[in-house]
């Protein structure tokens, strides 16, 4: 869970090499190798006191498990892209870590899970349980995060020892850049290093 509370955007890539997409009709939810344009974008939002997020479409909406079959007569029911009057389970994901991959999991312990065969499976994204081997894996997602939270609040500050000049090397000499966040990492590690 920990990596999902400290990113903002995310993209999801299946066990078929394959991204998440908020399909341009603002419903669909399926997959494509593209995962470079804005479709396969995921805004992450904690649900506070919970290890379960939603994740939130291009479009504004939220993917959603939705109760329709994929198929009439079949076990997966449909993902979509819903923008429902009150959030409610139905948008919520738990994440389970699986060596470096996620499951993402809903509230009645199914699967977000990514078809592969042929049409119309192929590309279609369903929720379920997976009950044979061979799809065991279609069920789990590399998380690629795109961008972080920015911190809102920082840390109480503690007095740094400065080091005398000279004693260390600057910067760019360790091959830094000049960012805030890398300045702040610097004088944390620079103080620790001359304690």
């Amino acid at each position: 869970m920990e990596l999902f509370q400290k990113a903002k955007v995310i993209r999801l890539l299946s066990h078929h090499e394959k991204y998440l997409l908020a399909d341009d009709d603002k419903e669909i939810v399926c997959q494509d190798r593209n995962g470079s344009i804005k479709n396969a974008r995921w805004t992450v939002e904690i649900v506070e006191g919970t290890n379960v997020l939603r994740l939130q479409s291009c479009y504004g909406k939220y993917l959603t498990a939705s109760n329709l079959p994929f198929i009439l007569g079949m076990r997966g029911k449909k993902v979509l892209q819903t923008l429902p009057k009150r959030l409610d389970s139905s948008v919520e994901w738990e994440p389970i870590r699986e060596g470096v991959q996620f499951r993402l999991k809903t509230r009645y312990g199914q699967y977000l899970r990514a078809n592969g065969g042929v049409p119309p499976w192929r590309n279609s994204v369903t929720h379920d349980i997976p009950h044979r081997t061979a799809t065991q894996d279609w069920v789990l997602w590399d998380v690629d995060v795109l961008e972080i939270q920015s911190r809102t609040s920082r840390p109480p500050s503690r007095p740094q020892a400065i080091p005398p000049p000279d004693s260390s090397p600057c910067p760019s000499e360790l091959g830094f850049s000049s960012s805030p966040a890398i300045i702040d990492i610097r004088l944390v590690i620079l103080w620790r290093n001359h304690q």
